[in-house]
């Protein structure tokens, strides 16, 4: 065998080997950048985006390192508390979004910026949900999910759930675990027949109106106090002058010189 020959002995296979690493670049581009903890899947429908998978992972953030591509995203029973503003901005393609069963206690104003066009579906149940920002859900065209959360019922809520396309469905799940009102304390949110932003205004102004009012009772009882106490020094006064010894009158006095003559 020449040494031409045995060169192309080896070279064939390694230049097979090598063609064969590039067509799985190529045609996996995503595959390396799958977020740690999750599986990545190619979709087989139409726009063929990923399907990451990250549910059970034990994630205490949002991985922020999810391919662009993401067409369902499951985040799923872990331990995430956070959703941090514009986490999600570079995900056009995303259309689904779970993050149920976690630990969220509240969501800003740009959560889910950069989902407005894409995302047609949003889990948000089984969290710790108070309270959310009245924008947060402004301009979604998505499906919400928020029930079994312990919501506080306030006015930026009436205005996130009133933004939101499908806010009656959504609406119709949540119970005010607290309230503005307390007798609305574990009622069905749509029971709150009250604006409750006015509510709040109208709760500020009484409380400017009581305070103004217990200045001016101040003021009052202060010109009173002031009157009344001068009015006793003035007779203290008098009574004194009233006590006082007459003057003894003088036998030169002319009165008595006119009485003579």
């Amino acid at each position: 065998m020449t040494p031409l020959d045995l060169w192309l002995s080896r070279s064939i296979p390694m230049c097979l080997l090598l063609q064969s690493l590039v067509l799985m670049v190529l045609c996996f581009p995503s595959a390396s950048t799958c977020p740690k903890g999750c599986t990545c899947q190619r979709s087989e429908s139409p726009p063929h985006g990923l399907n990451v998978t990250c549910s059970l992972s034990r994630l205490k953030e949002i991985p922020p390192d999810v391919p662009p591509d993401t067409q369902l995203l499951q985040l799923d029973r872990n331990h995430i508390s956070l959703v941090p503003d514009r986490i999600f901005h570079g995900l056009r393609m995303l259309r689904r979004l779970n993050l149920s069963h976690n630990a969220v206690e509240t969501l800003g104003e740009g959560a889910f910026v950069g989902l407005e066009g894409s995302l047609e579906v949003l889990d948000l149940s089984h969290n710790r949900i108070t309270s959310v920002h009245k924008d947060a859900f402004a301009r979604l065209k998505a499906r919400v999910m928020v029930d079994n959360n312990p919501w506080h019922c306030d006015c930026a809520l009436q205005q996130a759930l009133g933004g939101m396309a499908h806010n009656h469905e959504a609406a119709t799940r949540v119970l005010c675990r607290s309230s503005e009102l307390r007798d609305q304390e574990g009622q069905p949110f749509l029971a709150v027949d009250a604006d409750l932003c006015n509510l709040a205004k109208r709760t500020t102004d009484y409380a400017m109106l009581v305070t103004m009012f217990g200045w001016f009772a101040m003021v009052i009882s202060y010109v009173v106090y002031y009157v009344r106490q001068n009015q006793e020094d003035a007779r203290r006064h008098l009574e004194y002058l009233k006590s006082l010894p007459s003057k003894p009158k003088k036998p030169d006095d002319p009165e008595d010189i006119s009485t003579v003559v």
